[in-house]
């Protein structure tokens, strides 16, 4: 589907957003493993997190809604169910990769597979720890479909993440929780920590390194949680309201965790005016309101340590650098290229298609000059992030400017259409 834009006026109201997508995966993990009846309000509506659901069913696990809270009736530690199918995790690479550190302790064989998008991605980084660990796990090509078969020699490890991911991490952290000895995760850049948050895990900061331990005595237990609203979701609405003139934006009851926020850092130092209010706390998980007003932006130096914590929102980062004063680079970010697409190059061919002056390196984007042409169809590449930077960046272009296959945006944010016509006003 194509989906053609008129140039944006202003954008005035307010929005909320359903559950963040990466707490609502972990929410769902660990109530699944918890012995009960877990509630989880504000559970994300995205498609990858009902991938996650949807694994666990396979597991036996138990969901119904009452009324807009998600009902899990959990298991307890090694109850899951064999699956009689393969586990499909979609295009979740959350799904797949903390569902390895799980599967890996259980007492039968599973089959993990995934989309054609997902099984490209690297699983490699997932597979050598967990081998480490003693898991007995095949794949073919370090990619979708892996097969998990049980064992009963598993043992912790110490390992020291070569990559900045979260997933990784949350992978071994999620197997060490079966084990009475601690296992410990060290990393370098700080990734997203929700994990950690979430099952109140021990966390020493060691120089520039942090050190995450985790064992059976940390195991979850049945609880409620509240999901904050989904905090990258928001970035392509404030980059949008700071973009455009006249416009002020009020985002309530999204999550505010400093892992997550790093794109608010760079956007307060490139001079937009966007306030935080009302900060509160639910499962460890700070929350609360922002406000975003019109700015005048000017580029800045975007400092390497901060890469892991902006990674989802350097699509949207990139639109606010066009319009910015200055020239906007992007470097080692070479993780992009292992997303949903390779989103290097899916950033640098659309701004060619408007008539920037683009270059691509191996770890990053170099972006200056002005918008030539002002009728552009922008290509998604299939990938949920890419499809709504460039539907913002279509709206304030103009001219009916458009983007193909937008229908992918439902990856993450099936209402992101929805609330663009609640707060944006058109020419």
């Amino acid at each position: 589907m194509n989906k053609p834009f008129s140039k944006v006026k202003s954008v005035k109201g307010e929005l909320t957003f359903a559950g963040d997508k990466s707490i609502s995966h972990r929410a769902i993990f660990f109530s699944s493993m918890a012995n009960g009846k877990s509630v989880i309000k504000n559970i994300s509506l995205s498609e990858d997190v009902k991938s996650t659901q949807k694994v666990f069913k396979e597991l036996g696990v138990e969901f119904y809604y009452d009324k807009s809270d998600l009902i899990v009736t959990g298991l307890g530690k090694k109850n899951f169910l064999p699956p009689k199918n393969f586990l499909d995790c979609g295009n979740s690479g959350t799904t797949a990769r903390l569902a390895s550190g799980l599967l890996i302790a259980q007492n039968f064989s599973s089959t993990l597979i995934g989309d054609e998008s997902l099984s490209k991605r690297p699983m490699q980084r997932v597979i050598e720890p967990l081998k480490l660990m003693g898991a007995k796990i095949e794949s073919s090509n370090s990619t979708l479909p892996i097969i998990i078969n049980p064992t009963d020699t598993l043992k912790p490890i110490e390992y020291d993440l070569p990559v900045a991911s979260a997933q990784v991490k949350s992978s071994i952290l999620i197997a060490g929780l079966h084990l009475s000895d601690q296992s410990k995760v060290i990393e370098k850049f700080i990734t997203r920590d929700h994990t950690e948050r979430m099952l109140e895990l021990p966390v020493d900061t060691v120089g520039n390194r942090k050190i995450i331990s985790t064992s059976e005595k940390f195991y979850p237990v049945a609880k409620e949680y509240f999901i904050p609203g989904d905090v990258s979701s928001s970035a392509f609405f404030i980059v949008l309201a700071l973009l455009t003139n006249n416009s002020e934006l009020i985002i309530k009851n999204v999550s505010l965790n400093p892992t997550r926020t790093g794109f608010i850092d760079i956007l307060r130092k490139m001079d937009g005016n966007i306030q935080i209010e009302n900060v509160k706390y639910s499962s460890n998980e700070p929350y609360g309101d922002i406000i975003v007003k019109s700015s005048a932006l000017k580029n800045i130096s975007i400092d390497e340590s901060i890469i892991p914590n902006i990674i989802d929102e350097i699509p949207i980062l990139s639109v606010a650098g066009i319009f910015a004063e200055g020239i906007f680079e992007m470097r080692n970010c070479k993780e992009l290229r292992y997303k949903e697409s390779d989103r290097i190059k899916s950033i640098c061919d659309n701004l060619k298609k408007a008539g920037l002056n683009v270059e691509e390196f191996e770890d990053g984007f170099c972006i200056e000059g002005e918008i030539k042409n002002n009728a552009v169809t922008f290509n998604s590449f299939n990938d949920h992030r890419i499809a709504m930077a460039f539907s913002i960046l279509a709206m304030l272009i103009g001219n009916k400017s458009s983007v193909d296959g937008i229908e992918c945006v439902s990856i993450s944010n099936p209402d992101f259409y929805p609330q663009v016509k609640r707060v944006v006003n058109f020419n």
